[in-house]
């Protein structure tokens, strides 16, 4: 037992950095989380943008629009009525592409085209 203890050895010394402390958490009034859940459900929102703008991690974010949905407190937009879209006058183009856009579906024409002919592709496109 003597030979071991009078052997050479190696220690090693653990150095580390202290935990932060956790930050105390935030209290959100009703009226702030109302206003980031609606902003949430507007048209082309991104949640999780939305959530780091605010400082906020995007999974509250979310759990706060979900129960905010279930409890019938908020609704998503409804899609509006569709309006009657009129044309007063269709003249061709020729050259460059022209775009028109009725609703989400975008109609593309380049080149001449027969007015009478891209009317009734708008009439189409109206009623799809």
């Amino acid at each position: 037992m003597s030979d071991s203890v009078n052997q050479a050895r190696a220690f090693e010394v653990l150095t580390a950095t202290p935990v932060r402390s956790r930050r105390a958490p935030r209290d959100w009034s009703d009226d702030d989380k109302a206003r980031l859940v609606s902003e949430t459900l507007l048209p082309g929102a991104n949640t999780s943008a939305i959530a780091r703008a605010a400082g906020l991690d995007p999974s509250q974010l979310y759990g706060w629009r979900r129960k905010a949905l279930a409890s019938g407190s908020i609704a998503p937009l409804e899609k509006a009525s569709p309006e009657e879209v009129r044309f007063a006058r269709v003249e061709p183009v020729s050259g460059a592409a022209v775009e028109i856009v009725v609703r989400d579906v975008v109609v593309r024409v380049t080149g001449d085209i027969d007015p009478d002919q891209l009317a009734k592709i708008l009439q189409v496109v109206r009623k799809a």
